[in-house]
C-alpha cells in the first residue's frame, strides 16, 4: 500500500519542477529557487513515506 506521504511528496516534487521551469523561462530567479526547494521538500516527504511503508511491512503493523 502506498503511504499518503508518498503521494503528497510526489505531487509537491512535480509542482516544484513546474515552478522551477516557469521561473527559469521567465527569468524569475526567486520562483526558480522556490521551485527547487519544493522539489527537495517533496522528494524528502516521498522518501519518508516509502520508509514508513517499509517499516510497516517489516513489522507487520498495518
Amino acid at each position: 500500500m502506498v503511504d499518503k506521504n508518498e503521494i503528497k511528496g510526489a505531487a509537491k516534487e512535480l509542482g516544484g519542477k513546474v515552478k522551477s521551469a516557469a521561473g527559469r523561462a521567465t527569468g524569475d530567479r526567486e520562483m526558480e529557487a522556490d521551485g527547487k526547494l519544493d522539489q527537495v521538500e517533496g522528494k524528502t516527504q516521498k522518501n519518508y513515506g516509502k520508509v514508513k511503508d517499509a517499516v510497516k511491512d517489516q513489522t507487520g503493523a498495518h
